[in-house]
């Protein structure tokens, strides 16, 4: 169902995307009256909400880094906030679009696995589980031997494990169709091409153009595209100099038909570790389940499944959760790209130009904030009062750096040698302490090369030791926020 926009090209809002956040800032606008053009390709190519695992798990992503910083503790405060909504946001959508109940898990179970190493794994489940105490959510302490879906090899078997009864997840494809049709219903407008441009003058954003070369005029623009946000701000070449370029997290999974017709009833996933979210296992219906996911920094948006990414992920998920998954059939490989700002954290509001907005860098939980962060930008687009604390968060600001070098350094490497284990690497027993050795002052003199005083998240300091362009793109990035400074 998609109005092609032929007739009326002046609307109140351009909103460029149609992934999760883009979809449902449009459908929020819409249904308050507003007239709104949503731009954006119906295949979605480079998204990362259409091969998301969709797991509303603020708490499950939680790290100790995370909770470290004034900037992680302000974004799982709007994670958590976000979490409540779920329920309401998605009983609306399933009656406006006429659909059904988009929740494939009921809860979450953390494991606690031989596989991860104790700098990562153990403080960030036990990150989570202070979270938990803190905020009063209800978890449980569970024997694994009582996961009755559970079945790892034995040399990865979990040590513990606890549920969180309410994070849940949704299927990331019904979302998307359920905010598709409930937008075009609330009298939304769809233009099913990729914008090519900000048009603007006098200080001002007057609309795109898209890629058949017609100009789409709004009061507004917003810039929801993901990763691909930043080919658009590169248009704006005086604001784009204030804004930390994004670049993509380029993760792959998997839909699985097990082999035996099962399914767990809960989505199973470890901590965070090793530069990327945990390995996760999540109900997708009978007989089928999502495996996510890798994340690897790439400077552009990545398309096709590398073969060694995926071979990865299916040997962890088989090996850490259920071994006769490899007995499974591969029904379909996704590829996602993860929007990340250089300095990792989102990039929310009005961007340099009045009427120009950005609303992406949200990494790895854009399509779990949706529900807050479309009614928290509808109401900073339509001049209303704000009930969060966005502001931290604008796209016209200093580099964010919420560690100190040192302790990015500690991280980068410490997560490096958790990828080595994960990889199930055999190597001497005194060659990790070797590699150690030799990490750190590596990664120092990569950041003192990059620049003297500003360090980017340990991710990205890592993914620069293989690509120049990255290295380019964070000096350019810390030359030029100086600069507006």
């Amino acid at each position: 169902m998609t109005s092609s926009g032929q007739g009326d090209q002046n609307y109140d809002v351009v909103v460029v995307g149609n992934g999760a956040l883009g979809q449902s800032l449009a459908l929020t606008l819409a249904r308050r009256g507003h007239r709104v053009a949503m731009v954006g390709r119906p295949n979605r190519p480079w998204a990362a909400s259409a091969a998301a695992g969709a797991m509303l798990g603020c708490f499950g992503e939680i790290t100790e880094s995370l909770v470290a910083s004034e900037y992680g503790r302000l974004k799982l405060n709007l994670d958590v906030h976000a979490a409540r909504m779920w329920p309401s946001w998605a009983a609306q959508l399933a009656e406006e679009s006429g659909g059904e109940d988009v929740r494939t898990a009921e809860g979450t179970v953390v494991i606690l696995n031989t596989i991860g190493v104790p700098g990562i794994d153990d403080v960030n489940y036990a990150a989570i589980q202070a979270e938990l105490r803190r905020h009063d959510e209800p978890f449980s302490d569970v024997d694994p031997a009582d996961l009755e879906w559970l079945d790892p090899d034995p040399g990865a078997r979990p040590l513990k494990a606890f549920h969180i009864p309410n994070e849940h997840a949704v299927n990331a494809a019904a979302l998307l169709d359920q905010l598709h049709v409930a937008f075009v219903r609330a009298g939304g407008t769809v233009l099913p091409e990729l914008a090519t441009r900000v048009d603007y003058a006098h200080g001002r954003a007057r609309g795109v153009v898209l890629e058949s070369g017609s100009l789409v005029r709004g009061e507004h623009v917003v810039l929801a595209a993901g990763v691909r946000s930043q080919d658009l701000l590169a248009t704006v070449p005086d604001v784009a100099a204030t804004v930390p370029p994004l670049v993509s997290g380029y993760g792959v999974s998997a839909l699985v038909r097990t082999g035996d017709g099962t399914a767990p009833g809960s989505v199973i996933r470890t901590p965070n570790r090793a530069f990327a979210c945990g390995l996760h296992v999540v109900p997708r219906g009978q007989g089928e389940v999502y495996v996510g996911a890798t994340n690897i920094i790439s400077t552009d948006p990545v398309e096709t499944a590398v073969i060694r990414d995926l071979d990865f992920l299916l040997d962890c998920a088989g090996a850490q959760v259920r071994r006769n998954l490899h007995n499974s059939g591969l029904h379909r490989v996704q590829v996602g790209n993860r929007p990340v700002a250089l300095d990792g954290f989102p990039l929310l509001g009005e961007a340099g130009l009045s009427g120009l907005w950005m609303m992406t860098g949200t990494y790895r939980d854009g399509l779990h904030l949706s529900p807050l962060l479309a009614g928290e930008m509808a109401r900073r687009i339509l001049g209303e009062e704000p009930e969060f604390e966005l502001d931290a968060f604008r796209p016209v600001r200093a580099p964010i750096q919420a560690a100190t070098r040192e302790e990015i350094v500690e991280g980068a490497v410490v997560h490096q040698l958790a990828t080595g284990y994960e990889c199930d690497w055999k190597v001497p027993i005194n060659w990790p302490s070797l590699i150690e050795a030799q990490l750190r002052p590596a990664y120092l003199k990569l950041a003192d090369d990059i620049d003297p005083t500003f360090t980017p998240p340990p991710e990205l300091l890592d993914a620069a030791r293989l690509q120049p362009t990255l290295v380019k793109m964070l000096r350019d990035y810390y030359a030029a926020s100086r600069v507006s400074a």
